[in-house]
């Protein structure tokens, strides 16, 4: 019976071993395919260290494979069951039902994850891989696990959940290693906590970790109040760990480079941003709860303020919100932010159960930057001027649903000894703390 799998191998740990071992035993040879550097990057695997011969010598080195080749596209494995003759393809269990197409081909087993061994090798070595406890279950909780797997040198240990039946229930659906019984329990068990609580608990809790000296990465907003981030920065500074808050679109590429072009001139200087961010929602969600912080402002705000500290900068001048509460309802459902710079001004537009075209509107002296919805997925966007024929087009990738690209920034911050990212500034996470704690007790309510 002829095996044959696929991976990375990065960094080979004891879990790598593991898999091929468990991949040996189906067969009597074992084909193990190596993902080059360019195919890695075209299916959105982020931060693998090292090169592709360092990887394949790994693969060779385990003396567990009988022939080891290189993928270099998509739709190679169905290229290569055929051409190798294979009986059996395995594949980690982390993919699921993502390679049934296969079995058309030949049989298809999916091989259970080594849970709690990967990293103490790689720690022995110097290598080192990032451990991340994640402290809550929610919606964004489930993705940023799913999105972890695509980044090397990162590995989830475990959760922990006020609900222990919720975090019972995450731990299993994701196979990780440890449903904790209390936060503390999860920072013995990790170097790095993620935190996706409700919003009103992350500042205590992101205390803690530091506290305990772990590193932080926070959901935004990563709090409602300056003087909150303040304390956070301060905390950060004594126990001499990264804190950085996650919003997915300042770590994505496409973002970026739009902020890049926008700021470099060529469409002369920024005289106006608009951005917008609205999805529909109603009921009882959390996300209208006054009781959990909810409304359009401190649900959706971070997003369409990022824009515009990125592409005018802090300094601003004045600063006008007007917010829509139906009567007896509690919390925003649509806020309109309305800044003045020395030289530009910019709105910022977010609505719960209100819908509007989610665009980027970057107006400049020369032309301007047009980000379609959704751009806080930035995939494309276009540079237009007077002279149409002067019009270009850009496009980026987005992989997955972004967060990979938070996680990837946050493992290289803390590996390269640094304590923040330009991609997003501890500073400006300050400011943008500093705008919601005005705009909401500002705004001027109708309704």
């Amino acid at each position: 019976m002829r095996v044959i799998t696929y991976g990375t191998y990065d960094l080979f740990h004891e879990g790598h071993r593991r898999l091929l071992e468990r991949a040996k035993a189906l067969g009597d040879y074992l084909i193990v395919a190596v993902t080059t550097e360019n195919f890695d990057d075209a299916r959105g695997k982020l931060n693998v260290q090292q090169p592709l011969m360092d990887r394949i010598k790994n693969v060779q080195d385990s003396g567990l494979a009988d022939e080891v080749i290189i993928e270099e596209y998509e739709g190679q494995k169905i290229n290569d069951i055929q051409k190798y003759d294979v009986d059996i393809f395995a594949i980690g269990s982390d993919w699921l039902g993502k390679f049934d197409y296969l079995k058309d081909y030949c049989e298809v087993v999916y091989l259970e994850r080594t849970k709690g061994i990967s990293s103490t090798q790689l720690r022995n070595e110097g290598a080192g891989i990032l451990r991340i406890g994640v402290a809550g279950t929610g919606r964004i909780a489930h993705r940023f696990v799913d999105e972890a797997r695509f980044v090397s040198g990162v590995d989830v240990e475990g959760a922990w959940s006020r609900d222990a039946g919720n975090v019972k229930d995450f731990v299993e659906k994701h196979e990780l290693d440890l449903a904790a019984g209390s936060f503390d329990e999860l920072l013995d068990k990790c170097e790095a906590v993620y935190v996706a609580t409700p919003h009103a608990t992350h500042v205590d809790y992101a205390l803690q970790a530091m506290a305990a000296g772990k590193h932080v990465l926070c959901e935004k907003p990563m709090a409602l109040a300056e003087a909150d981030v303040i304390r956070l920065r301060d905390a950060a500074d004594a126990a001499g760990v990264v804190l950085m808050e996650a919003i997915k679109t300042a770590y994505s590429p496409g973002f970026q480079r739009m902020v890049a072009v926008a700021r470099s001139g060529s469409i002369g200087d920024i005289r106006s941003v608009d951005a917008t961010f609205t999805k529909l929602t109603s009921g009882d969600v959390r996300e209208l709860d006054p009781a959990q912080d909810g409304g359009s402002l401190a649900e959706l705000g971070s997003y369409p303020l990022l824009a515009v500290v990125k592409l005018l900068g802090e300094d601003f001048d004045d600063i006008r919100t007007t917010a829509f509460v139906p009567h007896g309802d509690g919390v925003d459902h649509y806020a309109r932010i309305d800044f003045r710079y020395p030289h530009a001004v910019a709105s910022a537009r977010m609505g719960l159960g209100v819908k509007a075209e989610g665009d980027l509107v970057i107006g400049g002296t020369k032309g301007y930057l047009y980000v379609p919805a959704p751009w806080w997925k930035t995939e494309y966007f276009e540079a237009r001027f007077e002279n149409q024929s002067e019009n270009k087009k850009f496009y980026y990738k987005f992989d997955g649903d972004g967060l990979r690209y938070e996680i990837a920034e946050f493992g290289s911050v803390i590996r390269r000894g640094e304590r923040d990212t330009f991609r997003l500034r501890l500073s400006e996470s300050q400011w943008l703390a500093r705008v919601l704690e005005t705009a909401r007790a500002q705004a001027h309510v109708f309704g």
